[in-house]
């Protein structure tokens, strides 16, 4: 999620598309928060571990 989020992120900033790059940082927002709770030990979304 947060290697998609970059490559919106990046996209949408070259394009000049503000939709790309608002998705962007939300998934990338999304996913640090996923990986910070799965580095702490708290299963996310009824999963200990996610691959």
């Amino acid at each position: 999620m947060i290697v998609i989020g970059a490559i919106l992120l990046v996209l949408g900033l070259v394009f000049g598309i503000s939709i790309l790059t608002y998705i962007g940082v939300v998934l990338l927002v999304i996913g640090a928060v996923f990986w910070l709770l799965g580095m702490a030990g708290r299963p996310v979304g009824g999963r200990r571990y996610w691959y």
